[in-house]
């Protein structure tokens, strides 16, 4: 495999992690109860996904 002839710069780094801000998650919202949680996944606040009840939510 190559190696790179020289140590890449802390400052070329940077730059390049600089042109790709953050930016905020989408967030989808529960149509049963309106919690907005992170898309394709569980919805932490009442256990649901998909409209199903996947795992118990201690209240």
């Amino acid at each position: 495999m190559a190696q790179p002839k020289r140590k890449q710069s802390k400052q070329r780094s940077r730059k390049r992690r600089g042109a790709h801000p953050f930016v905020a998650p989408q967030l989808a919202k529960d149509p049963t109860d309106g919690t907005l949680f992170r898309p394709h996944r569980v919805n932490p606040a009442n256990g649901m996904y998909r409209g199903r009840q996947v795992i118990d939510v201690e209240v």
